[in-house]
Protein backbone atom coordinates (compact mmCIF):
# COMPACT_ATOMS: atom_id res chain seq x y z
CA UNK A 1 0.00 0.00 0.00
CA UNK A 2 2.65 2.51 1.01
CA UNK A 3 4.59 1.96 -2.54
CA UNK A 4 1.21 2.54 -4.26
CA UNK A 5 0.08 5.74 -1.94
CA UNK A 6 3.93 6.86 -2.73
CA UNK A 7 3.28 6.35 -6.81
CA UNK A 8 -0.20 7.93 -6.12
CA UNK A 9 0.64 11.39 -4.50
CA UNK A 10 3.66 11.65 -6.94
CA UNK A 11 1.15 11.31 -9.57
CA UNK A 12 -1.01 14.10 -8.14
CA UNK A 13 2.11 16.79 -7.55
CA UNK A 14 3.35 16.71 -11.18
CA UNK A 15 1.34 17.97 -14.70
CA UNK A 16 4.40 16.68 -16.70
CA UNK A 17 3.44 14.29 -18.84
CA UNK A 18 6.93 12.38 -18.93
CA UNK A 19 7.52 12.65 -14.87
CA UNK A 20 3.98 10.42 -14.68
CA UNK A 21 4.89 8.27 -17.19
CA UNK A 22 8.80 8.11 -15.65
CA UNK A 23 6.48 7.64 -11.74
CA UNK A 24 3.80 4.88 -13.41
CA UNK A 25 7.66 3.04 -15.38
CA UNK A 26 9.22 3.36 -12.10
CA UNK A 27 6.28 1.51 -9.88
CA UNK A 28 5.66 -1.20 -12.35
CA UNK A 29 9.26 -2.49 -13.11
CA UNK A 30 9.41 -2.93 -8.89
CA UNK A 31 6.13 -4.34 -7.73
CA UNK A 32 5.19 -7.45 -7.49
CA UNK A 33 3.00 -9.00 -10.16
CA UNK A 34 0.28 -9.57 -7.77
CA UNK A 35 0.44 -6.01 -6.59
CA UNK A 36 1.45 -4.47 -10.42
CA UNK A 37 -2.18 -5.83 -11.77
CA UNK A 38 -4.97 -4.14 -8.76
CA UNK A 39 -2.15 -0.97 -9.79
CA UNK A 40 -3.06 -1.12 -13.52
CA UNK A 41 -6.96 -2.06 -12.66
CA UNK A 42 -7.26 1.18 -10.34
CA UNK A 43 -5.14 3.18 -12.76
CA UNK A 44 -6.76 2.66 -16.02
CA UNK A 45 -10.21 3.59 -14.34
CA UNK A 46 -11.77 0.78 -12.85
CA UNK A 47 -13.22 1.12 -9.26
CA UNK A 48 -14.19 -1.21 -6.94
CA UNK A 49 -18.09 -1.26 -5.87
CA UNK A 50 -18.89 1.13 -3.20
CA UNK A 51 -18.45 -0.86 0.44
CA UNK A 52 -18.36 2.20 2.59
CA UNK A 53 -21.37 4.96 2.38
CA UNK A 54 -20.05 8.45 2.76
CA UNK A 55 -21.97 9.00 5.94
CA UNK A 56 -20.35 6.50 8.04
CA UNK A 57 -16.39 7.25 6.89
CA UNK A 58 -17.63 11.15 7.97
CA UNK A 59 -19.52 9.98 11.11
CA UNK A 60 -15.83 7.62 12.51
CA UNK A 61 -13.89 9.98 11.31
CA UNK A 62 -15.80 12.97 13.48
CA UNK A 63 -15.74 10.48 16.43
CA UNK A 64 -12.13 9.84 15.61
CA UNK A 65 -10.73 13.38 15.60
CA UNK A 66 -13.14 14.86 18.32
CA UNK A 67 -14.38 17.20 15.49
CA UNK A 68 -18.24 18.36 16.08
CA UNK A 69 -20.24 17.85 13.16
CA UNK A 70 -20.58 21.72 12.19
CA UNK A 71 -16.72 21.69 12.25
CA UNK A 72 -16.55 18.83 9.84
CA UNK A 73 -18.76 20.37 7.50
CA UNK A 74 -16.78 23.49 7.12
CA UNK A 75 -13.52 21.75 6.64
CA UNK A 76 -15.28 19.70 3.89
CA UNK A 77 -16.86 22.76 2.34
CA UNK A 78 -13.28 23.83 2.13
CA UNK A 79 -11.21 21.22 0.94
CA UNK A 80 -14.34 19.72 -1.21
CA UNK A 81 -13.17 15.73 -1.19
CA UNK A 82 -14.37 13.70 1.78
CA UNK A 83 -11.24 11.54 1.53
CA UNK A 84 -8.75 14.14 1.78
CA UNK A 85 -10.79 15.87 4.52
CA UNK A 86 -10.81 12.63 6.86
CA UNK A 87 -7.16 11.98 5.93
CA UNK A 88 -6.26 15.49 7.19
CA UNK A 89 -8.19 15.90 10.10
CA UNK A 90 -7.09 12.30 10.98
CA UNK A 91 -3.26 13.35 10.33
CA UNK A 92 -1.18 13.49 13.69
CA UNK A 93 1.69 15.60 12.38
CA UNK A 94 4.39 13.17 12.53
CA UNK A 95 4.22 12.57 8.46
CA UNK A 96 4.64 9.16 8.86
CA UNK A 97 2.16 5.63 9.01
CA UNK A 98 2.12 3.75 12.59
CA UNK A 99 3.92 0.30 12.40
CA UNK A 100 3.46 -2.23 10.29
CA UNK A 101 0.41 -1.67 8.01
CA UNK A 102 1.26 0.33 5.77
CA UNK A 103 3.81 -2.37 4.56
CA UNK A 104 0.98 -4.59 3.70
CA UNK A 105 1.29 -5.04 -0.32
CA UNK A 106 -1.50 -3.46 -2.08
CA UNK A 107 -2.95 -7.06 -3.08
CA UNK A 108 -3.47 -7.71 0.26
CA UNK A 109 -5.21 -4.95 1.33
CA UNK A 110 -7.85 -5.49 -1.11
CA UNK A 111 -7.99 -9.10 -1.30
CA UNK A 112 -7.67 -10.11 2.31
CA UNK A 113 -9.15 -6.51 4.17
CA UNK A 114 -11.22 -4.11 2.02
CA UNK A 115 -13.56 -6.97 -0.28
CA UNK A 116 -13.33 -8.97 3.33
CA UNK A 117 -15.75 -5.60 5.18
CA UNK A 118 -18.93 -6.51 2.41
CA UNK A 119 -19.15 -9.97 5.00
CA UNK A 120 -18.36 -7.72 8.47
CA UNK A 121 -21.60 -6.20 10.65
CA UNK A 122 -21.13 -2.58 10.73
CA UNK A 123 -20.13 -2.11 14.17
CA UNK A 124 -16.64 -4.63 12.88
CA UNK A 125 -16.57 -2.66 9.58
CA UNK A 126 -16.51 0.53 12.10
CA UNK A 127 -13.11 -1.35 14.33
CA UNK A 128 -11.99 -2.66 10.96
CA UNK A 129 -11.40 0.76 9.31
CA UNK A 130 -10.50 3.29 12.39
CA UNK A 131 -8.13 0.43 13.50
CA UNK A 132 -6.73 1.02 10.02
CA UNK A 133 -6.54 4.64 10.03
CA UNK A 134 -4.69 4.59 13.19
CA UNK A 135 -2.26 3.29 11.40
CA UNK A 136 -1.63 4.48 8.43
CA UNK A 137 0.01 7.73 7.19
CA UNK A 138 -1.96 10.60 5.40
CA UNK A 139 -1.32 9.72 1.84
CA UNK A 140 -2.14 5.87 2.61
CA UNK A 141 -5.52 6.98 4.45
CA UNK A 142 -6.23 8.90 1.58
CA UNK A 143 -5.92 6.41 -0.71
CA UNK A 144 -7.81 4.08 1.76
CA UNK A 145 -10.86 6.25 1.47
CA UNK A 146 -11.09 6.08 -2.05
CA UNK A 147 -10.87 2.53 -2.69
CA UNK A 148 -13.43 2.33 0.59
CA UNK A 149 -15.76 4.60 -1.47
CA UNK A 150 -15.35 3.44 -4.90
CA UNK A 151 -14.25 6.84 -5.65
CA UNK A 152 -10.77 6.65 -6.40
CA UNK A 153 -9.40 9.12 -9.06
CA UNK A 154 -6.06 9.39 -10.72
CA UNK A 155 -4.37 12.19 -12.40
CA UNK A 156 -3.35 10.00 -15.71
CA UNK A 157 -5.01 8.54 -18.78
CA UNK A 158 -4.95 5.21 -20.04
CA UNK A 159 -2.11 6.19 -22.82
CA UNK A 160 0.33 6.84 -20.21
CA UNK A 161 -0.06 3.83 -18.32
CA UNK A 162 0.06 2.14 -21.62
CA UNK A 163 3.56 3.99 -22.64
CA UNK A 164 4.19 2.91 -18.73
CA UNK A 165 3.81 -0.19 -18.99
CA UNK A 166 5.65 -0.37 -22.76
CA UNK A 167 8.56 1.34 -21.86
CA UNK A 168 9.14 -1.62 -18.79
CA UNK A 169 7.89 -4.65 -20.66
CA UNK A 170 9.47 -3.89 -24.31
CA UNK A 171 6.21 -4.56 -26.10
CA UNK A 172 4.49 -1.65 -28.33
CA UNK A 173 1.91 0.48 -26.28
CA UNK A 174 -1.06 -0.67 -29.87
CA UNK A 175 -0.39 -4.49 -28.35
CA UNK A 176 -1.14 -3.31 -24.50
CA UNK A 177 -4.08 -1.16 -25.31
CA UNK A 178 -5.44 -4.45 -26.78
CA UNK A 179 -4.25 -6.34 -24.04
CA UNK A 180 -5.83 -4.16 -21.35
CA UNK A 181 -9.44 -3.79 -23.51
CA UNK A 182 -12.55 -5.42 -22.44
CA UNK A 183 -13.01 -7.98 -19.06
CA UNK A 184 -9.89 -8.97 -17.38
CA UNK A 185 -9.14 -9.55 -13.91
CA UNK A 186 -6.39 -8.03 -11.43
CA UNK A 187 -4.25 -11.50 -11.32
CA UNK A 188 -0.29 -11.85 -11.62
CA UNK A 189 -0.96 -14.36 -14.27
CA UNK A 190 -3.05 -11.71 -15.97
CA UNK A 191 0.18 -9.08 -15.31
CA UNK A 192 3.02 -11.20 -16.64
CA UNK A 193 1.20 -11.85 -19.79
CA UNK A 194 0.63 -7.99 -20.83
CA UNK A 195 4.54 -7.81 -20.73
CA UNK A 196 5.12 -11.20 -23.17
CA UNK A 197 6.49 -10.58 -26.22
CA UNK A 198 4.44 -10.57 -29.71
CA UNK A 199 3.84 -13.95 -30.71
CA UNK A 200 5.22 -15.63 -27.54
CA UNK A 201 3.38 -18.59 -26.01
CA UNK A 202 0.59 -17.70 -23.90
CA UNK A 203 0.88 -14.35 -25.30
CA UNK A 204 -2.10 -14.86 -28.29
CA UNK A 205 -5.26 -13.81 -27.56
CA UNK A 206 -7.72 -16.25 -26.52
CA UNK A 207 -10.71 -14.30 -24.97
CA UNK A 208 -13.26 -14.36 -27.94
CA UNK A 209 -14.62 -11.64 -26.45
CA UNK A 210 -12.19 -9.28 -26.23
CA UNK A 211 -12.63 -6.03 -28.39
CA UNK A 212 -9.77 -3.33 -30.11
CA UNK A 213 -8.99 -0.62 -28.66
CA UNK A 214 -11.04 2.35 -30.40
CA UNK A 215 -9.53 4.74 -33.53
CA UNK A 216 -10.94 8.56 -32.70
CA UNK A 217 -11.19 11.40 -34.66
CA UNK A 218 -9.94 14.93 -33.63
CA UNK A 219 -11.64 18.06 -34.55
CA UNK A 220 -11.10 19.72 -37.72
CA UNK A 221 -9.52 22.91 -36.79
CA UNK A 222 -7.82 24.23 -40.42
CA UNK A 223 -9.51 24.87 -43.56
CA UNK A 224 -10.75 22.12 -45.76
CA UNK A 225 -8.40 22.77 -48.54
CA UNK A 226 -5.61 22.25 -46.30
CA UNK A 227 -6.41 18.61 -46.85
CA UNK A 228 -5.99 18.32 -50.50
CA UNK A 229 -8.32 16.84 -52.97
CA UNK A 230 -11.30 16.04 -51.49
CA UNK A 231 -11.12 12.33 -53.85
CA UNK A 232 -8.56 11.10 -51.23
CA UNK A 233 -11.22 11.29 -48.33
CA UNK A 234 -14.20 9.47 -47.01
CA UNK A 235 -17.33 11.09 -45.94
CA UNK A 236 -19.80 10.28 -43.43
CA UNK A 237 -22.73 11.42 -41.18
CA UNK A 238 -21.04 11.79 -37.48
CA UNK A 239 -23.87 9.48 -36.05
CA UNK A 240 -25.34 11.18 -32.50
CA UNK A 241 -25.57 7.20 -30.44
CA UNK A 242 -23.12 5.01 -29.38
CA UNK A 243 -20.20 4.43 -30.51
CA UNK A 244 -19.79 0.60 -30.19
CA UNK A 245 -17.78 -2.79 -31.59
CA UNK A 246 -20.04 -5.79 -32.91
CA UNK A 247 -17.73 -8.87 -32.33
CA UNK A 248 -18.85 -11.92 -33.63
CA UNK A 249 -16.30 -14.71 -32.83
CA UNK A 250 -16.55 -18.22 -31.34
CA UNK A 251 -20.14 -18.57 -32.49
CA UNK A 252 -21.16 -15.83 -29.86
CA UNK A 253 -21.97 -11.95 -30.31
CA UNK A 254 -20.64 -9.21 -28.34
CA UNK A 255 -20.87 -6.02 -28.25
CA UNK A 256 -19.02 -2.76 -26.20
CA UNK A 257 -19.23 0.15 -26.33
CA UNK A 258 -16.14 2.60 -26.36
CA UNK A 259 -16.35 2.90 -22.56
CA UNK A 260 -15.48 -0.92 -22.72
CA UNK A 261 -18.37 -1.61 -21.18
CA UNK A 262 -20.08 -5.13 -22.44
CA UNK A 263 -23.33 -4.20 -23.64
CA UNK A 264 -25.21 -7.17 -25.40
CA UNK A 265 -28.23 -7.18 -23.14
CA UNK A 266 -28.65 -4.20 -23.73
CA UNK A 267 -29.47 -4.63 -27.78
CA UNK A 268 -30.93 -8.31 -27.97
CA UNK A 269 -32.50 -7.22 -31.07
CA UNK A 270 -28.93 -6.39 -32.70
CA UNK A 271 -27.57 -9.65 -31.02
CA UNK A 272 -29.59 -12.01 -32.66
CA UNK A 273 -29.39 -10.25 -36.39
CA UNK A 274 -25.71 -10.23 -35.87
CA UNK A 275 -25.41 -13.78 -35.18
CA UNK A 276 -27.29 -15.11 -38.23
CA UNK A 277 -26.00 -12.00 -40.46
CA UNK A 278 -22.72 -11.22 -39.53
CA UNK A 279 -19.93 -14.08 -40.48
CA UNK A 280 -18.08 -15.02 -38.21
CA UNK A 281 -14.82 -14.28 -37.20
CA UNK A 282 -15.91 -10.39 -37.98
CA UNK A 283 -15.40 -7.45 -36.01
CA UNK A 284 -17.51 -4.37 -37.04
CA UNK A 285 -17.00 -0.59 -35.77
CA UNK A 286 -19.95 1.32 -35.47
CA UNK A 287 -23.21 3.31 -34.05
CA UNK A 288 -26.01 2.23 -32.04
CA UNK A 289 -28.57 4.36 -32.63
CA UNK A 290 -32.70 4.84 -32.13
CA UNK A 291 -34.04 4.67 -35.22
CA UNK A 292 -37.32 5.10 -37.26
CA UNK A 293 -38.36 5.09 -40.72
CA UNK A 294 -34.76 5.54 -42.08
CA UNK A 295 -33.66 8.15 -39.88
CA UNK A 296 -32.10 8.37 -36.88
CA UNK A 297 -34.21 9.02 -33.22
CA UNK A 298 -33.17 11.80 -30.55
CA UNK A 299 -30.11 10.43 -28.50
CA UNK A 300 -32.53 11.00 -25.04
CA UNK A 301 -34.85 8.31 -26.91
CA UNK A 302 -31.96 5.60 -26.57
CA UNK A 303 -30.96 6.58 -23.05
CA UNK A 304 -34.37 5.36 -22.05
CA UNK A 305 -33.01 1.96 -22.84
CA UNK A 306 -29.23 2.43 -21.17
CA UNK A 307 -29.78 2.60 -17.72
CA UNK A 308 -32.94 -0.22 -17.28
CA UNK A 309 -32.10 -3.02 -15.78
CA UNK A 310 -35.12 -5.00 -17.63
CA UNK A 311 -36.53 -4.09 -21.23
CA UNK A 312 -39.65 -4.65 -21.88
CA UNK A 313 -41.87 -4.57 -24.87
CA UNK A 314 -42.89 -1.39 -24.31
CA UNK A 315 -39.29 0.19 -24.18
CA UNK A 316 -38.06 -2.02 -27.14
CA UNK A 317 -41.00 -0.36 -29.33
CA UNK A 318 -40.40 2.94 -28.14
CA UNK A 319 -36.62 3.21 -28.71
CA UNK A 320 -36.10 0.27 -31.74
CA UNK A 321 -31.95 0.36 -32.12
CA UNK A 322 -30.30 -0.46 -35.03
CA UNK A 323 -26.40 -0.65 -35.60
CA UNK A 324 -24.79 1.55 -38.13
CA UNK A 325 -21.43 0.07 -39.52
CA UNK A 326 -18.91 1.92 -40.58
CA UNK A 327 -15.35 0.33 -40.59
CA UNK A 328 -14.51 -3.78 -40.67
CA UNK A 329 -11.61 -4.72 -38.19
CA UNK A 330 -11.63 -8.50 -38.41
CA UNK A 331 -12.13 -10.28 -41.37
CA UNK A 332 -12.16 -14.37 -41.00
CA UNK A 333 -10.59 -13.88 -38.14
CA UNK A 334 -7.79 -11.99 -39.44
CA UNK A 335 -6.85 -8.69 -38.04
CA UNK A 336 -7.27 -6.07 -40.96
CA UNK A 337 -6.54 -3.11 -38.89
CA UNK A 338 -3.37 -1.97 -40.82
CA UNK A 339 -5.18 -2.15 -44.00
CA UNK A 340 -5.84 0.74 -46.00
CA UNK A 341 -9.66 2.50 -44.78
CA UNK A 342 -10.63 1.54 -48.91
CA UNK A 343 -9.77 -2.11 -48.54
CA UNK A 344 -11.52 -2.59 -45.06
CA UNK A 345 -14.62 -0.27 -46.78
CA UNK A 346 -14.32 -2.79 -49.46
CA UNK A 347 -14.61 -5.94 -47.54
CA UNK A 348 -17.60 -4.71 -45.11
CA UNK A 349 -19.34 -4.19 -47.74
CA UNK A 350 -19.15 -7.29 -49.06
CA UNK A 351 -19.93 -8.94 -45.82
CA UNK A 352 -22.44 -6.65 -44.68
CA UNK A 353 -25.69 -7.10 -46.77
CA UNK A 354 -27.66 -3.90 -47.60
CA UNK A 355 -31.33 -3.05 -46.36
CA UNK A 356 -31.34 -5.47 -43.23
CA UNK A 357 -33.69 -3.77 -40.36
CA UNK A 358 -31.15 -4.03 -37.91
CA UNK A 359 -27.66 -4.28 -39.37
CA UNK A 360 -26.91 -1.09 -41.35
CA UNK A 361 -24.28 0.23 -43.40
CA UNK A 362 -23.34 3.84 -42.52
CA UNK A 363 -23.44 5.36 -46.27
CA UNK A 364 -20.45 7.33 -48.04
CA UNK A 365 -21.50 10.24 -49.05
CA UNK A 366 -20.69 12.20 -52.32
CA UNK A 367 -18.75 15.31 -52.56
CA UNK A 368 -16.76 15.90 -55.44
CA UNK A 369 -15.57 19.20 -54.19
CA UNK A 370 -15.11 20.81 -50.78
CA UNK A 371 -18.10 23.57 -50.93
CA UNK A 372 -20.57 20.23 -51.69
CA UNK A 373 -18.93 18.99 -48.45
CA UNK A 374 -19.94 22.03 -46.84
CA UNK A 375 -23.16 22.01 -48.40
CA UNK A 376 -23.87 18.49 -46.71
CA UNK A 377 -22.55 19.44 -43.54
CA UNK A 378 -25.26 22.10 -43.72
CA UNK A 379 -28.15 19.55 -43.97
CA UNK A 380 -26.86 18.03 -40.67
CA UNK A 381 -29.12 18.90 -38.05
CA UNK A 382 -32.33 18.92 -40.03
CA UNK A 383 -30.62 14.81 -40.40
CA UNK A 384 -30.73 14.29 -37.08
CA UNK A 385 -27.04 14.02 -37.24
CA UNK A 386 -23.69 15.78 -35.69
CA UNK A 387 -21.98 16.71 -38.30
CA UNK A 388 -19.50 14.68 -41.08
CA UNK A 389 -16.82 12.40 -40.39
CA UNK A 390 -13.92 13.02 -42.95
CA UNK A 391 -11.61 9.86 -42.95
CA UNK A 392 -8.38 9.71 -45.25
CA UNK A 393 -9.18 6.64 -47.47
CA UNK A 394 -5.59 5.76 -47.11
CA UNK A 395 -5.34 5.72 -43.25
CA UNK A 396 -5.22 2.43 -41.08
CA UNK A 397 -7.74 1.82 -38.00
CA UNK A 398 -5.59 3.25 -35.37
CA UNK A 399 -5.12 3.05 -31.83
CA UNK A 400 -6.70 6.20 -30.02
CA UNK A 401 -6.42 9.59 -31.69
CA UNK A 402 -3.95 9.41 -34.17
CA UNK A 403 -4.54 13.20 -35.91
CA UNK A 404 -4.39 13.65 -39.63
CA UNK A 405 -6.23 10.55 -40.26
CA UNK A 406 -10.00 10.82 -39.20
CA UNK A 407 -11.20 14.46 -38.63
CA UNK A 408 -14.74 15.03 -36.94
CA UNK A 409 -16.63 18.21 -38.21
CA UNK A 410 -19.38 19.44 -36.07
CA UNK A 411 -22.25 21.27 -36.75
CA UNK A 412 -22.39 24.79 -34.81
CA UNK A 413 -23.48 24.18 -31.12
CA UNK A 414 -26.82 25.30 -29.49
CA UNK A 415 -26.24 28.65 -27.91
CA UNK A 416 -28.26 30.16 -24.81
CA UNK A 417 -27.77 32.59 -21.87
CA UNK A 418 -28.30 31.46 -18.64
CA UNK A 419 -27.88 32.41 -15.13
CA UNK A 420 -25.18 30.52 -12.51
CA UNK A 421 -27.49 29.66 -9.92
CA UNK A 422 -25.51 27.02 -8.05
CA UNK A 423 -21.47 26.06 -7.13
CA UNK A 424 -19.56 23.19 -5.83
CA UNK A 425 -16.09 22.19 -5.49
CA UNK A 426 -14.94 20.08 -8.17
CA UNK A 427 -12.82 17.07 -8.00
CA UNK A 428 -9.31 15.55 -8.22
CA UNK A 429 -7.07 19.11 -8.53
CA UNK A 430 -9.74 21.12 -8.80
CA UNK A 431 -11.27 19.83 -4.85
CA UNK A 432 -10.62 23.46 -3.75
CA UNK A 433 -12.00 25.52 -5.68
CA UNK A 434 -15.96 26.29 -6.60
CA UNK A 435 -15.86 24.68 -10.40
CA UNK A 436 -19.20 22.66 -10.92
CA UNK A 437 -21.82 25.17 -11.50
CA UNK A 438 -25.56 24.82 -12.30
CA UNK A 439 -27.12 27.30 -14.59
CA UNK A 440 -30.62 28.96 -14.92
CA UNK A 441 -32.86 30.63 -17.36
CA UNK A 442 -36.80 32.56 -17.18
CA UNK A 443 -39.82 31.40 -16.87
CA UNK A 444 -42.87 33.15 -15.71
CA UNK A 445 -40.75 35.30 -13.67
CA UNK A 446 -38.44 33.28 -11.87
CA UNK A 447 -35.06 31.06 -12.75
CA UNK A 448 -35.43 27.25 -13.76
CA UNK A 449 -32.66 24.89 -13.83
CA UNK A 450 -31.89 24.16 -17.03
CA UNK A 451 -28.65 22.72 -16.92
CA UNK A 452 -25.15 21.67 -15.18
CA UNK A 453 -21.19 22.83 -16.88
CA UNK A 454 -17.74 22.55 -15.45
CA UNK A 455 -15.71 23.23 -18.03
CA UNK A 456 -14.89 25.94 -20.76
CA UNK A 457 -13.39 28.73 -18.62
CA UNK A 458 -9.99 29.56 -18.52
CA UNK A 459 -7.93 28.65 -15.31
CA UNK A 460 -8.14 32.85 -14.47
CA UNK A 461 -11.94 32.83 -15.00
CA UNK A 462 -12.03 30.15 -12.24
CA UNK A 463 -10.02 31.38 -10.03
CA UNK A 464 -11.70 34.95 -10.30
CA UNK A 465 -15.29 33.00 -10.11
CA UNK A 466 -14.46 31.01 -6.93
CA UNK A 467 -13.88 34.37 -5.54
CA UNK A 468 -17.02 35.66 -6.20
CA UNK A 469 -18.79 33.05 -5.27
CA UNK A 470 -17.24 32.52 -2.13
CA UNK A 471 -18.11 36.10 -1.19
CA UNK A 472 -21.77 36.11 -2.25
CA UNK A 473 -23.24 32.95 -1.50
CA UNK A 474 -26.93 33.13 -0.27
CA UNK A 475 -27.08 29.46 1.48
CA UNK A 476 -25.32 26.53 2.11
CA UNK A 477 -26.52 22.77 1.25
CA UNK A 478 -23.96 20.37 2.35
CA UNK A 479 -21.20 20.72 -0.95
CA UNK A 480 -23.78 23.14 -2.49
CA UNK A 481 -23.54 26.73 -2.43
CA UNK A 482 -26.56 28.47 -3.69
CA UNK A 483 -25.01 32.22 -5.40
CA UNK A 484 -26.84 35.62 -5.74
CA UNK A 485 -28.36 35.26 -9.41
CA UNK A 486 -26.61 37.91 -11.34
CA UNK A 487 -23.54 36.17 -13.13
CA UNK A 488 -24.74 35.37 -17.27
CA UNK A 489 -22.81 32.67 -18.64
CA UNK A 490 -23.20 31.26 -22.96
CA UNK A 491 -23.88 28.01 -22.80
CA UNK A 492 -23.12 25.76 -25.61
CA UNK A 493 -24.56 21.96 -25.84
CA UNK A 494 -24.38 19.35 -28.64
CA UNK A 495 -28.37 18.54 -28.43
CA UNK A 496 -31.58 20.17 -26.59
CA UNK A 497 -34.20 17.97 -26.26
CA UNK A 498 -38.01 17.63 -24.34
CA UNK A 499 -37.69 15.73 -21.04
CA UNK A 500 -40.11 14.59 -18.72
CA UNK A 501 -37.34 14.16 -16.24
CA UNK A 502 -36.60 17.37 -15.38
CA UNK A 503 -38.32 20.65 -14.03
CA UNK A 504 -37.25 22.44 -16.98
CA UNK A 505 -39.29 20.01 -19.39
CA UNK A 506 -35.73 20.38 -21.26
CA UNK A 507 -32.29 17.87 -21.60
CA UNK A 508 -29.45 19.50 -22.96
CA UNK A 509 -26.27 17.05 -24.25
CA UNK A 510 -22.53 18.38 -23.29
CA UNK A 511 -23.49 21.70 -22.21
CA UNK A 512 -20.30 23.95 -21.69
CA UNK A 513 -19.65 27.65 -20.97
CA UNK A 514 -18.87 29.41 -23.62
CA UNK A 515 -18.19 32.65 -22.43
CA UNK A 516 -18.65 34.00 -18.86
CA UNK A 517 -20.87 37.44 -20.13
CA UNK A 518 -20.07 40.02 -18.01
CA UNK A 519 -21.94 42.49 -20.55
CA UNK A 520 -25.20 41.19 -19.99
CA UNK A 521 -27.54 41.80 -16.59
CA UNK A 522 -29.73 38.54 -15.48
CA UNK A 523 -32.95 40.02 -16.66
CA UNK A 524 -31.39 39.50 -20.08
CA UNK A 525 -30.67 35.96 -19.97
CA UNK A 526 -32.68 33.40 -22.07
CA UNK A 527 -36.00 32.22 -21.26
CA UNK A 528 -37.69 28.83 -21.69
CA UNK A 529 -39.63 29.28 -24.75
CA UNK A 530 -36.50 31.12 -26.25
CA UNK A 531 -34.28 27.94 -25.63
CA UNK A 532 -37.79 25.68 -26.48
CA UNK A 533 -37.70 27.56 -29.86
CA UNK A 534 -34.23 26.77 -30.93
CA UNK A 535 -35.54 23.14 -30.83
CA UNK A 536 -38.21 23.68 -33.05
CA UNK A 537 -35.65 26.30 -35.26
CA UNK A 538 -33.24 24.07 -35.58
CA UNK A 539 -30.43 26.22 -35.02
Amino acid sequence: MKRFATLYETLDRTTSTNEKVAALAGYFAVAPPEDAAWAVWFLTGRRLKRLLGARLLAGWAMEESGVPDWLFEECYAGVGDLAETVALLLDDGSGGPGAGTSEIPLSAWVEDRILLLRKLAPEEQRTAVVGWWRELGRWETFVLNKLLTGALRVGVSQTLVERALARVAGVPPAVLSHRLMGDWEPTPTFFRSLALPEGAEGAEETDSSRPYPFSLASPLDQPLEALGDPAAWQLEWKWDGIRAQLLRRAGAVHLWSRGEELITERFPEIARAALSLVPDGSVLDGEILAWREGRPLPFAVLQRRIGRKSLTEKILAEAPAVFLAYDLLEEEGRDVRDLPLSQRRAFLETRLERGRPVLLLSPVLEAPSWTAAEGLRGEARERGVEGLMLKSLASPYGTGRRRGDWWKWKIEPYRFDAVLLYAQAGHGRRANLLTDYTFGVWSEGELVTIAKAYSGLSDQEILTLDGWIRQHTVQKFGPVRSVEPVQVFEIACEGIAPSPRHRSGIAVRFPRMARWRTDKRPEDADTLEQVRGLIAAGI
